[in-house]
């Protein structure tokens, strides 16, 4: 009697399985046709009006990504907080170290780190 019901139960679980699969198929499918029918429609109506059928574009510019995160390192480097109440450099008797340039220069307050030995960078 288990081995009946178990194999009823692989039976209903690999039809439920290739259900959801043909489900997901058929809904991109349709997807899919409906972007290209969108698509055919603007084109037709391009050539039907005259117009020069423009593709779809992703209007984006790869130097906009990199300025963006390039502004937003100037806010962590010791040259952002200038002129800030509290901060170093700002006239509180503390002695302006060189910013950072690049992620392997020297540090805001390296010179003031007593605890451990400087090694030789690899």
């Amino acid at each position: 009697m288990n081995e009946i019901v178990a194999g009823l139960l692989r039976l209903v679980l690999r039809v439920v399985v290739l259900a959801m699969g043909v489900v997901l198929f058929l809904s991109l499918l349709a997807a899919v046709l409906v972007l290209a029918l969108v698509w055919a429609l603007r084109a037709g109506w391009a050539r039907l009006t005259g117009k020069p059928v423009t593709p779809w574009v992703m209007r984006m510019d790869p130097r906009t990504g990199f300025s963006t995160a390039f502004r937003s390192t100037q806010r962590w480097s010791a040259g952002g907080h200038r002129g800030v109440p509290g901060a170093p450099g700002a006239g509180d008797g503390v002695v302006d170290e060189p910013a950072a340039q690049h992620r392997g220069g020297i540090l805001p307050g390296a010179a003031q780190v007593t605890d451990v030995e400087a090694r030789e960078v690899r």
